[in-house]
């Protein structure tokens, strides 16, 4: 854990082609005076680019200092990278190397991690970023442990998140770790956000996409039309007029994965939807979505999501 300590410098690097949603919510959690805290962060930013750099959006943005403000800052955050097919500058590249290596503390957001995998300092660390970049991560860089699912992870002196707004919930977890958690559930309130969302919580759930296949596309339907009741492979194969072998394998080639993993999956998303959209009890949703149980229901939850339904409801309820 880190320990923050008075006059705290936190530095943000943009770039021409900034991510600029990324680098704003630096800006909220770090750059804006907080009088009600003592010692609260120094902020400043700094440019890789020469000259304006232009933002996502139509602005241009003039960082007040260059890259040697890396050499004394004590978090450094990228927010984001312009081109995850770009090779970030060289400057930039060895300042972090060197920032790092004298002890600070380097923060990505996003696709910002191609920037940190550039400059040498992540070999054999466990990463994250956008779930769209990990395979992308992973082929680049193939000495590090990329973990496309979580929300963000703290390694300590390195912390990556994973996209857009996961950011927010590392720069939260940032602010807890410095100031402890009354200090975070405050500045939580103020940005109108859950005061914690766990960082092994899963990036998203979404139902699997289908290959379209015609010959699956009636039986996938009614699939989803009758999760609440028990469905066997067997009587899908039967339903499907195929031999089970057979069924196992078009039904793989048409969704990517077996029948009952798939079906966990679907009623996982119902569950989800029932979570945010509802006021059902967890016993009602287990039902409804062919749980059976709520045992069932958290466990295949926490496996898949990494929290609690309940947790999950507090986060995404939009009753």
């Amino acid at each position: 854990m880190a320990v923050k300590k008075a006059n705290h410098l936190v530095a943000a690097v943009v770039y021409d082609g900034l991510c600029t949603f990324e680098y704003g919510m630096v800006v909220e959690a770090f750059g804006l005076d907080r009088p009600e805290f003592d010692d609260w962060y120094d902020f400043t930013t700094c440019s890789a680019d020469s000259g304006p750099c232009r933002a996502i959006g139509g602005l241009q943005v003039t960082a007040e200092k260059g890259l040697e403000v890396l050499e004394k800052a004590d978090t450094i955050v990228v927010p984001g990278w312009r081109s995850v097919h770009e090779r970030p500058p060289e400057a930039l590249l060895e300042a972090i190397w060197a920032a790092y290596y004298r002890g600070a503390r380097i923060v990505s957001i996003c696709s910002g991690v191609f920037v940190l995998a550039a400059a040498g300092i992540l070999r054999n660390q466990k990463v994250t970023t956008h779930w769209r970049y990990a395979d992308l991560l992973a082929e680049t860089y193939p000495d590090l442990h990329v973990d496309p699912n979580v929300l963000f992870i703290d390694e300590g002196r390195i912390m990556t998140s994973a996209g857009s707004a996961a950011g927010l919930d590392l720069c939260l977890n940032i602010i807890r770790n410095d100031f402890g958690p009354a200090v975070a559930n405050k500045v939580a309130k103020r940005l109108v956000l859950p005061a914690q969302r766990d960082g092994g919580q899963a990036q998203f759930i979404d139902r699997p996409q289908v290959r379209r296949e015609l010959a699956m596309d009636d039986l996938l339907a009614w699939i989803r039309k009758h999760l609440h009741t028990p469905l066997r492979v067997e009587e899908l194969a039967r339903r499907a007029h195929m031999s089970l072998r057979t069924f196992i394998r078009r039904f793989k080639e048409a969704t990517g994965l077996p029948p009952a993993k798939w079906m966990i999956q679907e009623r996982l998303a119902l569950a989800c939807t029932c979570l945010e959209e509802t006021a059902m009890s967890v016993e009602e949703i287990a039902s409804h979505c062919g749980f059976g149980l709520a045992d069932t229901l958290r466990h295949h939850f926490r496996d898949q999501m990494g929290i609690s339904p309940t947790r999950y409801r507090q986060n995404y309820q939009i009753l």
